[in-house]
Order: C-alpha cells, then sequence, then structure tokens
C-alpha cells in the first residue's frame, strides 16, 4: 500500500514537472511580452501626443493595432486635463472689483469625448482632416491608462493553481505635461 502511494505521488510529481510548470512559465513569459509590448506603445504614443500637441485618428487606431498584435483586447482610458485660471471678483457682474487673486480649475475630457472628435458619427471628413484632430494646449496633462478585459492562460494556470481570481494581466498607465502645440 506504501509503495503504491509512493508511486501515485511520483507520477504526480512527473507530471506537474513536465507539463504543467513549463506550460505555466510559457503562459507566463507571454504575459510579459504583452506587458512589456503595451507599456511601449503607450509610451511611444503619449510622447508623441506632448509632442505634437493633438491625437490624430491616425494615431489613435495605430495605438489599437500595436495593442491588437498581443493577440489580447484591452480597453483604454485617456484622460486630458486643461488647466483653466478664474478671476476671482466680489462682484462677478462687474469686472471692475477684481480682487487680484485667480483659482485654478482644471477641466477633465475623457475618452468618450475624445474619440467622438476622432471619429466623429458624421462620416463626412477623410482621417487626415484637422478637424477630426483632438487638440491640446502646451501644459494640458494626458493620461493613457491601459488594462487588459479577456483572460489570459497564464491568468487561468494561475487562477487553476492558486484556487483564486488574479489581477489583469496587463495595466500600464503612463501620462504626462504636453510640451508643444505643433498644428
Amino acid at each position: 500500500m506504501i509503495n503504491a502511494a509512493s508511486k501515485l505521488l511520483a507520477v504526480m510529481l512527473a507530471v506537474i514537472l513536465l507539463y504543467i510548470y513549463p506550460t505555466a512559465e510559457t503562459a507566463n513569459r507571454q504575459d510579459d511580452l504583452a506587458r512589456i509590448t503595451v507599456n511601449q506603445s503607450v509610451v511611444r504614443f503619449v510622447d508623441a501626443v506632448r509632442t505634437k500637441g493633438y491625437i490624430s485618428p491616425a494615431m489613435y487606431s495605430e495605438l489599437e493595432e500595436q495593442l491588437a498584435r498581443t493577440g489580447n483586447a484591452y480597453e483604454i482610458l485617456i484622460e486630458h486635463l486643461h488647466k483653466k485660471y478664474v478671476p476671482h471678483y466680489t462682484d462677478p457682474m462687474n469686472q471692475s472689483t477684481f480682487t487680484g487673486t485667480y483659482e485654478t480649475v482644471e477641466d477633465g475630457y475623457y475618452t468618450s469625448q475624445i474619440k467622438e472628435r476622432l471619429f466623429p458619427a458624421a462620416g463626412g471628413l477623410t482621417t487626415d482632416d484637422p478637424d477630426r484632430r483632438y487638440t491640446l494646449v502646451m501644459g494640458d496633462f494626458i493620461t493613457i491608462t491601459v488594462q487588459s478585459t479577456n483572460r489570459t492562460s497564464g491568468m487561468l494556470i494561475r487562477e487553476w493553481l492558486n484556487g483564486t481570481p488574479t489581477a489583469p494581466a496587463v495595466l500600464t498607465t503612463y501620462g504626462g505635461m504636453v510640451l508643444n502645440e505643433d498644428y
């Protein structure tokens, strides 16, 4: 009986070491490569936006294509913060009551508003038309967050081995201040 139990344990250990572990490592390596590719694509996109001062439909489509090459599905979240200075008045209807102070306000624009400008419902404009560009102003902030929405094979294996759900395989955030207005 002890001999049979030890043989069964040896077979289970052999299966784990010969098949499951290499499969898990290969899947994890694939997730790592996807993470690196997504990070490079997002950094390249944000740096181009910061340098040019706008997002064009071609730039956004290229980002989506680069992300699709990893074989995963992604949710792209864009946040554009535009800084405005609002003067303080004791009587807002009378400009001569200016107190000499300003309040800094940041207006936020998000993915749906940006994509509405890039890809309007009325399709009368060509892809390279300047009216389809989403423009930013020097000093604005742009942040992009990309998160995978599908479950990768690495996630499935980790969930099976650990018995608990795992975090998204790919989650990248990058952003910065717009440095130039090249439009």
